[in-house]
């Protein structure tokens, strides 16, 4: 027997047993479904997702790359949580833009999507119950805070429940067999071109760049005739059937965007998390060290500080800061009972595992 045939059969009977092991896999998960449902508990658990990835990803001993083993138990898990009961997932649209993607490497393709207009769409999702949970971005590690979204949070009750790291990468799409020269204008974002600079300069320095809502509505111009060309995702080129003329044209090899997930639930600690706070205080001199020295004080490491203008009163500012630790560790627990007495405002906006 040839030794590809013998290779090949010995896949089918592995591929056998793995499709066997689903299906007893599933049966568990509908079962704990059931348990979950007399308690009146979320079908979602950030944490226990949490402590299922890192496990496998200490027992992964290759060849199968660490993003591999979390995509495919990705989609293991949302099948999982499908069967169990609906759950639907709100997100910056439209389809194919970055923030969906986020949304799918979280939650997996089994589940029902909702997209939205904006981010204050997102948020009004989950708040009224329209929606299980949403998905908006936070941060770029290029372009910085995302403002809309750190605005929303201050009048909004709901909690961020889990995080997603989401590698940036940018591609030149083309309805057809089109050269660069001839291409005249370019359709994205405008924070995209800044991205790209470089390349397009290099590349399409004639080419007109033409600002638009969002990359998948440049990409969409392009499938319907009215745009050259457009930068966009690989998911918008797959949609949308174009070309991908050029790939990973982005300046930063590193350009990454982090997505916060929102609902109203509370998540354990998993001995890896990271707590968000919001708060403002008095204006007067040393304020914010006051503020500050708790964290020094209890030990709290601090990953990320943000000031945002309150847009009540001149020259008043929210503060945004994430830390390492759970609420109900000790130490993060104290340095906010502590911050308290310094603050004129404060909130909490979520315990939640530290994205893997």
């Amino acid at each position: 027997m040839p030794r590809l045939k013998i290779l090949r059969d010995s896949i089918d009977r592995i591929d056998e047993s793995i499709l066997k092991l689903l299906n007893k896999r599933a049966r568990l998960t509908l079962e704990i479904g059931r348990v979950k449902e007399k308690r009146s508990q979320p079908l979602f658990s950030p944490a226990r997702e949490s402590d299922i990835y890192c496990r496998l990803l200490k027992l992964n001993k290759g060849p199968v790359r660490e993003d591999s083993v979390k995509s495919i138990f990705s989609e293991i898990m949302s099948a999982s949580l499908a069967l169990q009961g609906r759950l639907k997932i709100a997100y910056l649209g439209p389809a194919a833009t970055f923030t969906h993607i986020a949304a799918l490497k979280k939650f997996g393709k089994s589940l029902e999507y909702a997209e939205c207009a904006s981010i204050a769409d997102v948020f009004t999702e989950a708040e009224r119950g329209r929606a299980d949970y949403g998905v908006v971005p936070i941060e770029n590690s290029t372009e910085g805070a995302v403002n809309h979204t750190l605005d929303m949070f201050i009048d909004s009750d709901l909690k961020i429940c889990s995080e997603v790291y989401l590698p940036i990468e940018h591609n030149l799409l083309v309805k057809g067999d089109k050269t660069c020269a001839a291409i005249k204008d370019v359709h994205s974002r405008y924070e995209v071109f800044a991205q790209c600079r470089i390349w397009l300069e290099k590349n399409l320095p004639c080419a007109r760049l033409i600002p638009c809502a969002s990359t998948t509505q440049a990409a969409m111009a392009v499938a319907l005739g009215k745009a050259g060309s457009a930068i966009a995702s690989r998911l918008a080129a797959q949609t949308y059937k174009l070309d991908i003329k050029a790939k990973s044209i982005e300046d930063s090899p590193h350009n990454i965007t982090r997505f916060l997930v929102i609902g109203k639930q509370c998540i354990k600690p998993t001995g890896h998390d990271k707590t968000s706070i919001l708060f403002s205080m008095p204006d007067k001199a040393g304020a914010l060290h006051d503020v500050l020295s708790q964290f020094k004080r209890n030990d709290v490491n601090l990953t990320k500080i943000e000031s945002r203008p309150s847009k009540k009163r001149a020259w008043e500012y929210y503060f945004f800061v994430d830390m390492q630790g759970h609420l109900s560790d000790e130490k993060v627990s104290d340095a906010i009972s502590r911050l308290r007495r310094h603050a004129n405002f404060l909130k909490i906006l979520g315990s939640y595992p530290v994205a893997c």
